[in-house]
């Protein structure tokens, strides 16, 4: 039986006990390929706890379609039992009128948590924090430490990674539950504590913070405020899901689309066209410019015709080396690799891996047209692949870069854009090169 669609053929008892054996992390995949009213029947089959797990490992898209079709009390339930920073992330893509809704149905402690982090700005490090935390105080013994995780633990996020403060709740150190685990009890929180702190502000970028996460292969970092006080922690999960969300973003920049922000099969096919005819029509009318090369060597062409046979293979040549050299500088700038002090050196670079490219291809191919043409039209192709793998290198390196000078994502000047101009400029390559050796 299909695995996506195995829930709408049981009956509610028959569904219940399936249900009840499968892994939460297999509910929510085949949650998210139903149609809205079999998902909300079948989640009103989960239990109490598990239909919490489930929801939380839910796309905000379809947490908002279940509590759409739950019944109200039930999805109160379920919104007041989310940890805060999920809450805010929810709230922040639900309708206004319905996230003030379920706000006003929260506890006072939810409220207080949840309106906190909704009122720091949107892509910041205090948006996906976590409020819910256990600290320590650097005078306190293992055994003291130990103890009070017991306490508190139960209401925190994560106890994997534990912040230490002072009296004031001024950041002092974090330490690792395992640290704590393996110390003698009479030993000293300080003395174990690692002082070299990473610590971030609340309207620190969070794909920055994520980064970071990732750099140093940490399971959460504090979030602070310009005093230092500890507000908050990051964790590795939330930090993921920033990254899984911009990587999407760039994915689709790079492809000529805008970012659904939403599962595949959740938006419609009208959303799908709306998401990508934008660029569709920007790169439509780029590509004029490769109309107007072809036309102001209309002659060139007609004194030699064989040269139209090779402009398919040139500027798909062209146009794959400069998407080459632009997904890697996008992707390198991403991660932190290539920083706008390297623009230069980046540049460089590319020019000198594209030469070697089209030095390659040039020597492969010179035999090649010799065979179907002759000495001069194989001459000048081969002139033209080292050209415009050099140009084409170049472009792909230089427009990333000058897009993010210029506050733009990069990903928004990869690919087709590159595409589209080095298509135009390699055209005129060619057609100059073959001038000069055909004496055209």
């Amino acid at each position: 039986m299909n695995k996506q669609t195995s829930f709408r053929f049981y009956k509610p008892r028959k569904m219940k006990g399936r249900l009840a054996k499968l892994d939460p992390v297999k509910i929510a995949d085949e949650l998210a390929r139903m149609e809205p009213e079999l998902q909300a029947t079948t989640f009103d089959q989960l239990s109490r706890i598990r239909a919490l797990d489930v929801f939380q490992l839910l796309d905000v898209a379809h947490q908002e379609r279940i509590l759409e079709h739950l019944a109200a009390d039930r999805a109160a339930e379920l919104v007041e039992a989310m940890d805060p920073d999920d809450r805010a992330h929810l709230f922040n893509e639900l309708p206004s009128h319905i996230s003030e809704k379920f706000l006003d149905g929260l506890s006072p402690r939810e409220r207080r948590l949840t309106d906190q982090l909704l009122g720091y700005p949107e892509e910041s490090a205090g948006c996906i924090m976590t409020p819910e935390f256990v600290s320590l105080r650097p005078d306190w013994s293992v055994a003291e430490a130990l103890s009070h995780i017991r306490k508190s633990g139960p209401g925190a996020e994560t106890i994997h990674t534990l912040a230490v403060t002072d009296e004031h709740n001024q950041l002092t150190g974090m330490v690792e539950l395992s640290d704590l685990v393996l110390a003698e009890p009479v030993r000293k929180v300080a003395d174990i504590m690692n002082k070299e702190l990473r610590s971030v502000r609340t309207d620190d970028d969070q794909e920055d913070v994520a980064r970071l996460l990732q750099a140093a292969n940490l399971l959460a970092v504090p979030v602070v405020n310009a005093e230092g006080h500890l507000l908050g922690l990051v964790t590795v999960d939330d930090a993921m899901d920033v990254l899984t969300r911009e990587e999407e973003e760039d994915h689709a920049r790079s492809g000529g689309a805008e970012p659904l922000r939403r599962p595949y099969f959740s938006v419609s096919d009208l959303r799908l066209a709306q998401s990508r005819i934008v660029w569709l029509l920007v790169l439509l009318v780029a590509a004029t410019l490769t109309v107007h090369v072809l036309n102001s060597f209309e002659q060139t062409l007609d004194k030699a015709v064989s040269l139209a046979l090779f402009i398919p293979l040139l500027i798909g040549t062209g146009g794959n080396a400069g998407a080459q050299s632009s997904t890697t500088v996008v992707r390198n700038m991403a991660v932190g690799h290539v920083q706008p002090g390297d623009f230069l050196r980046t540049l460089l670079r590319e020019a000198r891996v594209g030469l070697l490219l089209g030095m390659m291809l040039g020597l492969l191919s010179y035999p090649c047209v010799w065979i179907f043409a002759d000495q001069s039209l194989a001459l000048a192709v081969s002139l033209t692949l080292v050209s415009i793998c050099s140009l084409a290198s170049v472009v792909g390196a230089l427009m990333p870069q000058i897009a993010r000078a210029c506050w733009v994502d990069p990903a928004v000047a990869s690919t087709p854009f590159v595409t589209t101009v080095v298509d135009a400029s390699g055209l005129m390559v060619y057609f100059l090169i073959a001038q000069a050796v055909l004496k055209l």
